[in-house]
């Protein structure tokens, strides 16, 4: 017979920036500074990532987009890919994620998408260590995860190999 089981996540969900412990408000400044420096001239919607690494240096990263549509790069990637290529022993401790979009408000936090969650649960298996994630829009909520397995709880990494 089946077994049902459910999985249950925690968050942590900030009414706004100035809620953040100072390391993480200077992390998600640099998420909100690489957004700004976005080249996305076809999704219209500007993505910023900030890593920080286990020295306290924050690497940013941006989506970077194509004419050949959507064969761009997520912020989250750019950064998290740039990160491992720099310091390829060096664990990373948390990732900020900000967005934005050049036609409308973007008020709610706004998760990685599914490529940058395998990415980010990749670099959490290569170090044995969770990754704190934190995301929001362009102003409002934050939402902190300790884990990306808590957006991702039925990963895929190389100990199914």
């Amino acid at each position: 017979m089946a077994e049902r089981k459910k999985i249950n996540i925690e968050v942590t969900v900030h009414e706004n920036v100035e809620e953040l412990n100072e390391s993480f408000k200077t992390l998600m400044s640099s998420a909100i500074n690489a957004r700004k420096k976005a080249y996305a001239p076809y999704s219209k919607f500007s993505v910023g990532a900030a890593v920080l690494m286990e020295n306290n240096e924050i690497i940013e990263g941006n989506n970077q987009e194509n004419a050949c549509y959507p064969a761009g790069l997520c912020a989250e990637r750019v950064a998290i890919f740039y990160a491992g290529a720099k310091y390829p022993e060096m664990r990373i401790r948390a990732i900020a994620i900000s967005a934005a979009a050049l036609d409308h408000g973007v008020n709610e936090p706004v998760a990685p998408c599914g490529s940058c969650r395998q990415a980010i649960s990749e670099y959490e298996f290569k170090q044995s260590e969770p990754i704190k994630l934190l995301f929001m829009g362009e102003k409002g909520k934050v939402i902190m995860c300790n884990s990306v397995a808590d957006l991702l709880p039925l990963g895929f990494n190389s100990s199914y190999l």
